[in-house]
């Protein structure tokens, strides 16, 4: 018997689906997630089991160091049914200078979806192209998808739509802030965007996208008027250590307190994506208070992220 060597992929009957930027879904299958991500949470407050990933294996290779991903993406993956393996810089060839390229060629016939959690964008998008397998984007310098679509389901679950809503972010023109500008565009709502000279939105980045999707504004109390939804992240994000002071100096006006909530929305929400630096980015009374709605947003990486892998392996369910 001869056996046939073969460089495809085993599951050939649909295209291999990549989440590398939350633009990576039209509006259609972001909505289907996040009510795949409603049913999900519904069965796992109910205690009854789901486990449609039976017998698949999800790969979690972290070239940056993290908490909630790590513990969102191991616990759903068990959740649903299958299995994981964790890799790191220090416990892998990554670590060795193996080109991601090769490691993307060897992991994906091992499993049949990865997480990467990594530096610049392109390295995910080198390490997909050579995946055979669905490659989710954990966190980058550019964007950090995830993150956001558990933030939005965290909206909805408090507000049930944000079409036409305001979400203002203060801070840093961050991973975070770029994806939730694809958010706007592609969930009709409207970003304000406040962060002091030279930390703002670089506008090469922002190419081809319509007017009314963001208003950036020098004043942050101004950006917070009317608003829905107010959100932050800390000051100095993993890579930047050496910039602390610096920041810490340039944002003193941009930390969330009462103030800017007063100028929002009467029924306003506070989010922070973790961890938080009370007294910096944010004030204790926001962040504990009763508009914080940070522990449900980080709860809700779990549901998201398993109603997104459900998606990327089985398609619409």
């Amino acid at each position: 018997m001869t056996l046939q060597q073969s460089d495809t992929p085993l599951t050939t009957s649909k295209p291999i689906r990549h989440f590398l930027q939350l633009a990576d879904l039209s509006r259609d299958e972001l909505e289907h997630v996040l009510e795949r991500a409603r049913i999900i949470k519904d069965k796992f407050k109910r205690y009854e089991p789901y486990r449609p990933l039976d017998d698949m294996t999800l790969a979690m290779v972290f070239e940056k160091a993290s908490t909630r991903t790590r513990v969102s993406f191991e616990a759903g993956m068990y959740q649903m049914g299958g299995a994981v393996i964790h890799l790191t810089t220090s416990d892998s060839q990554l670590g060795r200078s193996e080109p991601i390229e090769d490691t993307a060629r060897v992991v994906s016939r091992m499993v049949d979806i990865i997480m990467i959690r990594t530096f610049e964008q392109t390295r995910i998008e080198a390490f997909s192209k050579y995946s055979r397998v669905p490659v989710i984007n954990g966190l980058t310098n550019e964007y950090h998808p995830c993150q956001i679509l558990a933030d939005v389901f965290t909206f909805l679950e408090h507000r049930q739509s944000i079409q036409g809503k305001v979400v203002t972010w203060i801070g840093d023109a961050n991973n975070m802030a770029y994806t939730w500008i694809q958010a706007a565009q592609l969930l009709g709502f409207t970003l304000h965007f406040s962060a002091p000279k030279g930390y703002q939105l670089d506008p090469g980045r922002l190419q081809g996208i319509p007017a009314g999707v963001y208003r950036s504004f020098d004043d942050p109390i101004a950006a917070c008027e009317g608003a829905h939804l107010i959100t932050t992240d800390v000051w100095t994000s993993m890579g930047y250590e050496a910039e602390n002071e610096v920041r810490k100096q340039a944002f003193q006006h941009w930390c969330v307190d009462q103030r800017m909530m007063a100028c929002a929305s009467p029924d306003a929400l506070f989010m922070h994506c973790l961890p938080a630096h009370r007294g910096e980015e944010v004030s204790a009374d926001v962040i504990d208070g009763p508009q914080s709605v940070v522990w449900e947003e980080a709860e809700n990486r779990l549901h998201a992220q398993k109603a997104l892998m459900e998606f990327l392996l089985l398609g619409k369910v």
